[in-house]
């Protein structure tokens, strides 16, 4: 059967068509587009991702508005049954805002807006979203964010360290993230919170295709099972 994706997109995304091309470009198949004001997803989906960039332009916190759109109730349905939610930079702001990951994303410590390619250790290479990559990898991805430093307290830090759910880790602190933390999953490992941006490191053009593999980790996954 044909992979089945849906791109949210939020008043203020500024990546959802970057993160569709990268789906279509990956899994064979142009996801549907999904507008925040929906009220239920498609039906019988089997990947949904919510983009990077700045819904509602960041008022209040970034994601907090988005996370009470009317279309996040439908995906906080699915991913309780275990539909794989991939959420990247903003979407990762949205992820915790909507408590489907733990923790917050603060200003950058540096308190300016960070855009540059980073290195990445992969942390977990068991996961959903990571099993075309080796443990301890190092990968180079783009970041670009204002609001990226994670925080959680010690004991949900300790949770995520000791149960395997970071899934990325910066090779260097570039903005203040606690345990240089940039990627985590939830607890049943189907929802990949990530500040980093793999849609645009899919083709050599573009400086890099390191995220290739998390795509197509996700959906050798899906379409094998």
């Amino acid at each position: 059967m044909p992979f089945r994706a849906a791109v949210i997109t939020f008043p203020g995304s500024n990546c959802d068509r970057d993160m569709a091309v990268a789906i279509e470009k990956i899994g064979g198949t142009s996801p549907l587009r999904v507008w925040h004001g929906d009220a239920d997803l498609p039906e019988k989906l089997d990947f949904i991702a919510l983009p990077g960039g700045f819904s509602y332009g960041d008022y209040l916190r970034s994601g907090a508005m988005a996370a009470n759109s009317p279309i996040m109730r439908s995906v906080i349905r699915a991913a309780e049954r275990g539909v794989p939610v991939l959420g990247v930079c903003n979407g990762f702001q949205v992820l915790t805002e909507s408590q489907l990951l733990p923790g917050a994303l603060l200003r950058n410590a540096q308190q300016t807006f960070l855009c540059r390619t980073v290195d990445l250790t992969v942390e977990n290479a068991q996961s959903l979203f990571t099993s075309r990559y080796e443990q301890g990898e190092t990968i180079a991805i783009p970041v670009a964010h204002h609001d990226g430093n994670y925080f959680a307290d010690s004991a949900t830090l300790d949770r995520l360290e000791g149960d395997g759910r970071v899934a990325f880790r910066y090779a260097d602190d570039c903005n203040g993230s606690q345990r240089r933390i940039a990627g985590i999953l939830n607890a049943a490992g189907n929802v990949l919170g990530m500040m980093p941006h793999p849609e645009r490191a899919i083709e050599s053009a573009h400086g890099g295709v390191d995220g290739r593999r998390l795509f197509a980790s996700a959906i050798e996954a899906l379409v094998e099972a």
